[in-house]
């Protein structure tokens, strides 16, 4: 119904826009100058005059709707995005009507009424595009405004996109089947079957009513995509392109465009910018120095206590992996008996480790015994926040065992970090401590290194892992 009446719908809802945008006009003239709350003194100019400027406040703002992206499918766009797209949009056409009245010196007219305005036209937009959604999803609930989707291709893409749709029924989508040429017709993956093979494709769409084709071809078949989007093209029904990259690429590609050649960068680390690499380098030197002269009285008796708990240095040297791979000294507060470098790299640390002194036993559990990497931190060998750097041995094992492990020597190793902090230290699934440093590498910001230096300090230090 509502599909095919697309066109209608797009322009009644721009209509409804304009109209939102009249009414929360006229309702703000309405509270500045004649509401119970209103001045009534303050009328300087008609109101006439005002209501004037809605000849270029109405078309104004639509524009803006329509450049940010508020007249786009609401099928997988969330509400959030559409939420922050209205914010965006008003704030733009609030901020350039401003400009306007100061531009042409119009002095009496009220800034308190852009401002009421900008509230209300926020508001009223937001609970009409609410009220649209909930209508959209009563509608797809009962059968119509739904979008029949055929995939080309069988893959994990298409496993996915199968999964994506199943859990998001209020996406109205709907998927016919599967076209694949080394899958039996007949397999079925959540209820939806192989219908045969791609060459069938020219019979099947007369008979499925499709509105949408998806490729979602495996690895293995994109040798032969040109002519199979060639293939979906000339049926005329519009047709997408899933990739089956997934597991080599991460949710978040950057594109570059060099001299009109699309190049795809496999992942995107923040940390590889300049500035970004400066400002966190500055934080680095400014905490480490400040906690090395804020913890001195604590480092100093717990050197005592180390020194008189067993024989051997006080500091621990241990050689790990860090940025871009390059070996460094890590310093720690000595936790275990005197051991030769051979004994030291047979193991981790287990429970109930009869090495491990019972002032050291303390100093693992609350993580004490790591605080002087503050000196590696202010030295550049590591930052406040990052990946935890390993010890090379480790570092070969894991390679070969664990995708993308090498990925964090991208960044900095850390004292603390977003794995640590959500209970993946010491003996821990070392894949799953790894799928947080990727996730901190690749979303990494300033505000993200602070959420994980405030949440160290209220649970990051005690250690149910480390023995």
């Amino acid at each position: 119904m509502i599909r095919d009446n697309q066109k209608i719908f797009n322009r009644l809802h721009l209509v409804i826009d304009a109209l939102v945008v009249a009414l929360s006009y006229m309702l703000a003239w309405y509270l500045k100058f004649e509401g119970p709350l209103a001045n009534k003194e303050e009328g300087a100019l008609p109101m006439g005059f005002y209501f004037s400027a809605m000849y270029f406040l109405i078309p104004g703002f639509v524009i803006l709707y329509y450049w940010y992206r508020l007249y786009s499918p609401k099928r997988t766009q969330r509400f959030e995005t559409e939420l922050l797209n209205i914010l965006k949009a008003n704030g733009v056409g609030t901020a350039a009507f401003m400009v306007c009245i100061y531009a042409f010196k119009i002095e009496d007219f009220s800034r308190g009424l852009i401002g009421i305005f900008f509230c209300l036209n926020v508001v009223l937009s937001t609970l009409f595009r609410l009220a649209v959604r909930k209508i959209l999803r009563y509608f797809r609930k009962k059968g119509y405004n739904m979008k029949y989707v055929l995939l080309v291709g069988y893959s994990r893409a298409a496993e996915e996109y199968i999964d994506r749709i199943l859990s998001n029924p209020q996406w109205g989508y709907v998927v016919r089947g599967v076209l694949d040429d080394r899958v039996p017709a007949g397999t079925l993956y959540r209820g939806v079957k192989v219908l045969g093979t791609i060459g069938n494709l020219e019979t099947v769409l007369p008979m499925s009513q499709l509105d949408e084709i998806a490729v979602t071809l495996s690895l293995a078949d994109y040798d032969n995509l040109e002519n199979i989007v060639a293939l979906c093209e000339k049926s005329g029904v519009h047709t997408k392109f899933i990739p089956d990259y997934n597991s080599l690429m991460p949710n978040k590609p950057y594109t570059e465009d060099l001299m009109g050649l699309p190049v795809i960068n496999i992942r995107y680390v923040p940390l590889t910018n300049t500035l970004n690499k400066i400002a966190m380098r500055i934080v680095d030197i400014l905490g480490s120095f400040l906690g090395l002269v804020v913890l001195s009285p604590l480092l100093l008796v717990v050197s005592l206590l180390v020194r008189c708990s067993s024989k051997g240095p006080v500091i621990f040297c241990q050689e790990r992996v860090g940025l871009h791979n390059k070996k460094f000294q890590m310093y720690k507060f000595r936790t275990m008996k005197l051991q030769t470098e051979e004994a030291e790299k047979l193991a981790w640390t287990v429970k109930d480790d009869p090495r491990v002194t019972p002032i050291g036993k303390f100093l693992r559990k609350t993580s004490i015994d790591e605080l002087p990497q503050l000196w590696n931190i202010l030295k550049g060998d590591m930052s406040i926040v990052g990946p935890r750097p390993e010890r090379p041995q480790f570092v070969e094992k894991f390679k070969e065992e664990i995708p993308r492990y090498m990925i964090k020597h991208q960044v900095r190793p850390g004292l603390t970090g977003w794995a640590q902090i959500n209970g993946y230290r010491g003996d821990t699934s070392i894949r799953r401590r790894i799928d947080c440093d990727l996730y901190y590498i690749e979303n990494w910001s300033m505000g993200l290194d602070f959420k994980i230096i405030f949440l160290t300090l209220f649970k990051g230090f005690v250690n149910e892992n480390a023995y």
